[in-house]
């Protein structure tokens, strides 16, 4: 079957148009999971689905799945992947993998071409993690890897929970949580990170998803006067907070090859400038595609993080926020994506994902894939977030033909 072309300009516009639901002043997006900006973005992405002949069902945790038939019955062909930002998000980071999967529906309904196995588009709720954690709840939930009650029940900072807020935006459904049974998941992404755009490649043939560690420490030790108190007589929490900030650097080095350690956020308590901190809340967050690895750097961690509490006098608490291990791809979707890559000509190289997104979730129900596109920079999580239009085109068209092939096999 010869695929037809995408219709580019169209899913450019649909992009802009999502885009001004939440937009911040002077660009990107600010479209938190479960809030009115979000509540906005799933309206007007279920109506598109609607308007594209699809049966949309909303799960108990706010999951979206617009079903297209095909002429067959049977678990449908999935795309998909969320549209909740983080507070200075934009345009591309996730929206991208819905609304191209859109594209592809309008495209193939526009062409006359159906397919043996139905089409699926998903837009799963809190992905992002920057409410509520974990990050991808709504997919966790969907494979069964988190009880609903359990992520139901979650608060965020100001204690409102993820049911009263589904509940408040109308967005908590009845279809039955993991329904429908997918036959296989492709994720259209922008790649978040450097690598094809500093290697002059075109698509990113993702092989899989690092693991994720993600620990909140809490430091407790004793407020007192910066002018007076001698340096030996201190339990200071910000000197135990930045000395194991320094050390998940020299551990990244250390371990080499794909560890990656970040200290991504820190409190400080009273945070006065002549004032011993009494308190220290951060965070560390772990990731390598290697499971022995990541635990081992994760032991390591702990193990330092004693040692400096107790060298410096102060008491030291940890929970764990977000803990996922590396997810290989399906070889034989992941095949696939790559003999389209060079079908259409696009340059590639396979790769792994060093964030972390839906597919690796539903990579535990079904055989699953993802695939990349170049960010401008290696911005995300940016308001500066862009992707040049040919390449989100590119992206679109090798997502079409992927899901062709699989809707495609025999039944």
């Amino acid at each position: 079957m010869t695929a037809p072309q995408i219709n580019g300009q169209r899913l450019l516009e649909s992009l802009q148009a999502l885009g001004q639901i939440g937009a911040l002043p002077g660009g990107g997006v600010n479209r938190l999971a479960l809030t009115d900006a979000d509540r906005q973005g799933r309206d007007w992405t279920a109506a598109r689905m609607r308007e594209l002949g699809m049966r949309v069902e909303v799960d108990a945790i706010g999951n979206i799945v617009g079903t297209f038939p095909g002429t067959g019955e049977g678990p449908p062909v999935m795309m998909g992947s969320h549209i909740d930002t983080v507070r200075t998000g934009g345009l591309y980071d996730g929206n991208y993998g819905v609304l191209a999967g859109l594209e592809v529906v309008a495209t193939l309904r526009e062409a006359g071409l159906p397919t043996r196995r139905p089409l699926a588009v998903a837009v799963f709720t809190n992905e992002e993690g920057a409410r509520f954690q974990p990050d991808m709840m709504g997919s966790l939930v969907y494979v069964g890897g988190q009880p609903l009650q359990e992520a139901l029940a979650t608060c965020d900072a100001e204690g409102v929970s993820v049911q009263a807020e589904l509940q408040r935006i109308g967005y908590q459904g009845t279809a039955p949580v993991g329904a429908p049974r997918v036959d296989s998941f492709v994720e259209l992404h922008i790649e978040q990170g450097p690598v094809l755009e500093q290697m002059g490649l075109q698509v990113g043939v993702v092989e899989g998803v690092q693991g994720i560690s993600w620990t909140e420490f809490t430091v407790e030790g004793q407020s007192n006067h910066a002018g007076t108190t001698p340096m030996a007589l201190r339990h200071d929490a910000a000197l135990v907070a930045a000395q194991v900030a320094v050390f998940v650097r020299e551990l990244s080095a250390r371990m080499g090859g794909r560890q990656l350690a970040t200290v991504g956020a820190l409190r400080l308590s009273p945070n006065l400038v002549n004032v011993i901190a009494q308190k220290a809340v951060f965070t560390v967050d772990l990731r390598n595609t290697d499971s022995a690895a990541l635990a081992q750097a994760e032991a390591d961690l702990h193990a330092y993080v004693q040692q400096a509490a107790q060298a410096e006098g102060v008491r030291i608490s940890s929970r764990a926020l977000a803990r996922f291990e590396p997810v290989d791809f399906d070889a034989a979707v992941v095949n696939l994506v790559e003999q389209h890559a060079q079908a259409l000509g696009c340059s590639h190289q396979r790769m792994p994902s060093g964030a972390g997104h839906d597919a690796q979730m539903l990579a535990r129900v079904c055989p699953s894939a993802m695939i990349f596109v170049p960010s401008v920079g290696g911005l995300s999580h940016n308001v500066r977030e862009h992707t040049e239009p040919a390449d989100l085109q590119r992206g679109a068209q090798l997502l079409l033909q992927v899901v062709l092939a699989l809707a495609n096999r025999p039944v």
